[in-house]
């Protein structure tokens, strides 16, 4: 990919939810949400704090991780869909 994300920025690509329930009911794509789970495809180097030093981020690329409904901004790079979104939108990594 020929993309670097700058400062505390992360791009996310989203892993697709499941097609059926738990009970086996296929869900049609018109009632799904989007998912809120995705893996890091590249990080920023970090933002800088009030003294001017670089802080790294927490996530790195290949993490799985669980953000806000309506976080991040969509883009379309090489052709996959992609999430670009600051560290702060996102909730957690996924063990």
């Amino acid at each position: 990919m020929g993309f670097r994300p700058l400062h505390d920025r992360v791009v996310v690509k989203r892993i697709e939810a499941e097609q059926k329930t738990a009970g086996g009911i296929i869900i049609p794509d018109t009632a799904k949400e989007k998912p809120q789970e995705g893996e890091v495809v590249s990080v920023g180097p970090g933002a800088r704090d009030e003294s001017g030093t670089v802080v790294a981020l927490d996530v790195k690329a290949g993490d799985r991780v669980l953000f806000g409904k309506w976080s991040g901004s969509e883009v379309k790079i090489d052709g996959q869909d992609l999430l670009i979104m600051k560290e702060s939108d996102i909730l957690g990594v996924i063990a």
